[in-house]
């Protein structure tokens, strides 16, 4: 056999090691009891309701508990715990953090003007007094009026509309606010909540609940990227240019076994360089781990991006992870394609290496000198008897159209694979559609997405 400097397979080991992993109803399952436990906490406590100021303050109380409730899901949906990340995977959390944030930022509002409205009719004032009077004269209602307009705030600039006008690092700072937001809120909740203040268990339910999420937070988030920052010793080697405007960078350290990623993941990277020290940034390795290194290859779409093709040797660097459900976990078929758009080969080509059985790669890109690491796909290809079609938009005639029927003419087995997809949003939306009218089940399409 011929010996290249590619291990094909996946080592036994760590096939075994990474078959277990949460189930993704799981999380649902436990967020959902959470909520319930949630309403009997107001059940529980409230007598029965009768007029308009009645009705309206319960409405505004009950809401108030779930949006608390849901401040600290969406804390801990993004607590990047490690379990979580790999058995439910980053998309599918973010699109729960994303549907929960607007759950909760609703919940928020109504709270505040039902139980301002409810009051009101209580004193026979209007909403604007009671306004006043709430904010000023209840306890810790200060703290929790900014903290509630601070919430709203963010949860304006994560609208997508908003979003698209940002770049990545403006949304990630600002996203910093939430938990001053929380902070401010969560006193204000045990001050006035009528279903805390005679309960001595539901406030230590509270309070185990908000510490117990503050503390995987602080650890997962802060704390391990600087242990393992110590440990590990990961310092950049080399930087080299593959395409127009991608470029590898590579990276060496101690004990990277222990890492334990998979071919698929990414890491957050946080380049300890001027201008780089306070984002921490997503990249998918390019290559599996490989005894004392780690690549990654990056596209310049960016300041960050652009400014990572300056870092020296030497640079250190903090690896938070690894994160993604994009692997060869649970497999339902013996047979992959995979489908990657421009820089979304990053991932791909690490499964394309790894992946057992028959594995057929589509790489579409704008223009041939865009289609990077072309070399080493070629010779991975060659050495495991795989397929690997290249795919450009200029010139047309070597295009591929994103239609269920090309698809099929291209690989005509596609009902029968796995198939794993990474690429731009409207590549990835294009994608869906084409793999749905070929028969490909939504269950058997992996994806990883570059949307924040």
């Amino acid at each position: 056999m011929t010996t290249t400097r590619y291990d094909i397979m996946r080592p036994p080991q760590q096939a075994r090691r990474s078959a277990w992993r949460i189930p993704p109803w799981w999380p649902q399952v436990l967020i959902y009891a959470g909520a319930v436990a949630v309403l009997a906490l107001w059940w529980r406590s409230t007598g029965p309701i009768t007029g308009l100021d009645g009705w309206l303050t319960e409405a505004g109380r009950v809401t108030g508990l779930l949006a608390g409730y849901g401040c600290a899901v969406l804390l801990a949906l993004m607590a990047r715990v490690p379990a979580l990340e790999r058995g439910v995977g980053t998309d599918r959390l973010a699109r729960w953090h994303a549907m929960g944030g607007r759950y909760t930022v609703f919940l928020a509002l109504a709270h505040a003007l039902l139980i301002i409205w409810g009051y009101a009719v209580t004193a026979r004032t209007d909403v604007v007094h009671e306004t006043a009077r709430v904010v000023v004269d209840y306890p810790e209602m200060l703290k929790g009026t900014l903290g509630f307009l601070l919430f709203l705030g963010v949860g304006i600039t994560s609208a997508r509309a908003a979003r698209r006008r940002m770049r990545y690092e403006t949304w990630h700072y600002l996203h910093f606010a939430t938990y001053l937001a929380i902070f401010l809120a969560f006193s204000h909740q045990l001050a006035n909540g009528a279903q805390f203040a005679g309960s001595p268990w539901a406030k230590a339910a509270w309070y185990t609940l908000y510490i117990g999420v503050a503390v995987v937070l602080a650890w997962f988030r802060f704390l391990m990227p600087a242990v393992r920052g110590l440990r590990h010793g990961l310092r950049v080697t080399d930087v080299q240019a593959e395409a127009p405007g991608v470029f590898s960078v590579y990276m060496s350290g101690r004990r990277l076994d222990e890492l334990r990623a998979e071919p698929g993941q990414f890491f957050r990277w946080r380049f300890l360089a001027p201008g780089h020290w306070w984002t921490a940034n997503p990249y998918s390795l390019s290559e599996p781990a490989r005894g004392h290194r780690l690549r990654i290859t990056v596209k310049e779409a960016g300041d960050h991006s652009k400014a990572l093709a300056r870092l020296r040797p030497g640079t250190r660097v903090w690896a938070e992870g690894p994160y993604g459900g994009l692997t060869g976990a649970r497999p339902s078929h013996d047979r992959a394609l995979l489908i990657a758009g421009g820089v979304g080969i990053t991932p791909l080509r690490t499964l394309f290496e790894t992946l057992p059985g028959d594995v057929t790669l589509v790489y579409l890109a704008r223009r041939p000198e865009d289609l990077a690491l072309r070399g080493e796909l070629d010779d991975i290809a060659r050495v495991r008897g795989a397929q690997a079609y290249y795919f450009v938009d200029e010139p047309s005639q070597y295009s591929l159209p994103l239609t269920g029927r090309a698809l099929r003419g291209l690989v005509p087995d596609i009902r029968h694979r796995d198939v794993y997809l990474c690429g731009p949003p409207g590549m990835m939306t294009a994608a869906h559609r084409a793999l749905k009218q070929a028969g490909v089940r939504r269950r058997h399409v992996r994806t990883e997405s570059f949307e924040f």
